[in-house]
């Protein structure tokens, strides 16, 4: 009982610590979403040179975008004439870090990895960029289709646009702050409240369970092979730059160098299994080769160079974080987030509350992308059912003629509303898709008009997603 105690002391400890700043930056996405269109950034990121890659980078770092999220817009800007170094560049520094990361990394971590953070983000992607457009060359077959196809993708790349931006012209500046709030507060939650509540899970029972000093030996015995070892553990697995944060103090709390924990940091959020293997297919084996080399190295180099060059006092842990058992009333030390020095205890705990609610909101009881039962057919296979090869479902047999046919889709590989809005955007810039309407939770889509069903499937699949006409 008491084991259990402290690791609800421990979970408090750092939702009151994470809640404010959490809460700030995902405010701080949905402001970006709305008043920040994606046009902006594509004009600076064409052209095979170190500017498009620059450019890439300092759009990524602030985006609150994870390894999953960021593969189709990555996928959107190279479809759009971004160049394949931008691309990669745009691939690896927009998942390691984000407003809301770096804001709950101040709060948790302190400002030195607040600020290593996304120089790191930063760094890592200019290097990957650059290595891809010296050692890469633009596949000529590609561009020789690009060119044959420019006026259709023109058209596709414009409707896409408009009909982005077309829902917020008009829109009055209070409806736009609903959006935002929206976006940030319910869709964002959607996204990674799951991984932010299984690494403050996590996070807590490391500070419970693993005894004092058990991982600090590793680490000081041998510190680049105790971070190889983070390494190899952390890139294949799906963890958010947000969720990281906690897993990482706890980390620290425990024995391990400060260094070996930015490699979590870093490598954690920047890449996972699906997201390797989605590059590789789309962008090419080399490509992948050195995607995976520039956040493997950049990681490790930043990790030394934190143990090596860093003063420890930068790194010290707030004594509410580290501390375990941790009572809820203990107070926070400024020592390491002066950023939390003007907040008091109510504030914190209101926001934590409201932090649990929205989470219990976005994982429980918030599936408003679920399509209605008047646009799913009762033949139409559920989630989870395999289909038989031979099974052919004709949702559309005894449609009036007068109304609109409705054609069914299943859409797999999306896993977040990115994907989702992408998968949406990417089939109505197909001519004939009049009513669009995608379910992420029910990996289905729902497409009304004339549009070519060969259309809308080869639409979804150059975004990186599989999809099949039910």
């Amino acid at each position: 009982m008491n084991a259990l105690t402290a690791f609800f002391h421990a979970l408090l400890a750092l939702l009151l610590e994470m809640a404010p700043w959490l809460l700030f930056g995902f405010l701080a996405a949905g402001v970006l979403h709305v008043f920040v269109p994606g046009r902006v950034c594509r004009k600076f990121l064409s052209g095979r040179n170190f500017r498009s890659v620059f450019g890439a980078a300092v759009f990524g770092v602030p985006l609150p975008l994870c390894s999953c999220g960021v593969i189709p817009t990555g996928m959107g800007l190279r479809k759009d004439g971004a160049s394949r170094g931008a691309s990669v560049s745009f691939l690896i520094s927009t998942p390691q870090t984000g407003v809301d990361s770096i804001l709950a990394t101040w709060a948790l971590l302190g400002l030195p990895f607040a600020v290593i953070r996304p120089l790191t983000a930063f760094l890592t992607g200019l290097l990957g960029g650059s290595l891809v457009n010296l050692l890469v060359p633009e596949d000529a077959s590609a561009k020789d289709a690009s060119a044959k196809d420019a006026p259709s993708k023109n058209a596709q790349k414009k409707a896409s646009e408009t009909a982005q931006e077309d829902a917020l012209r008009g829109v009055s500046f209070l409806r736009k702050i609903g959006i935002a709030l929206h976006y940030g507060l319910v869709e964002m939650m959607q996204d990674v409240g799951k991984w932010l509540t299984l690494g403050l899970v996590i996070a807590a029972g490391i500070t419970v369970l693993v005894p004092d000093g058990a991982l600090a030996s590793l680490s000081a015995q041998t510190p680049l092979l105790g971070m190889l070892a983070i390494l190899l553990l952390a890139v294949p697995m799906y963890v958010c730059a947000t969720g990281s944060i906690p897993i990482a103090a706890a980390l620290i709390a425990k024995g391990v160098s400060p260094g070996a924990a930015f490699v979590l940091l870093m490598a954690g959020p920047a890449t996972n299994a699906a997201a390797m293997l989605l590059v590789g297919k789309v962008l090419g084996r080399r490509t992948l080769a050195i995607y995976l080399f520039s956040i493997f190295l950049g990681a490790l180099v930043s990790g030394l160079v934190i143990d090596a060059f860093c003063p420890p006092e930068w790194f010290m842990l707030d004594p509410a974080v580290s501390a375990s058992p941790v009572s809820p009333a203990s107070p926070v030390s400024p020592c390491c987030s002066p950023c939390c020095c003007g907040l008091t205890e109510w504030v914190k705990t209101a926001c934590a509350a409201l932090l649990v609610l929205l989470l219990l909101n976005a994982l429980c009881f918030h599936r408003d992308d679920a399509l209605s039962p008047k646009e799913v057919p009762e033949n139409l296979p559920m989630k989870g059912k395999e289909m038989n090869e031979n099974e052919n479902v004709n949702v559309n047999e005894n449609q009036d003629p007068n109304v609109p046919t409705v054609r069914h889709y299943r859409v797999n590989g999306m896993t977040c509303s990115h994907c989702r809005n992408f998968v949406e955007r990417s089939i109505r810039s197909v001519p004939g898709a009049e009513e669009v309407r995608v379910s992420l939770s029910e990996s289905l889509a729902a497409v009304s008009g004339p549009a070519l069903p060969e259309e809308v499937i080869r639409a979804v699949e150059e975004a990186g997603f599989e999809i099949q006409e039910l």
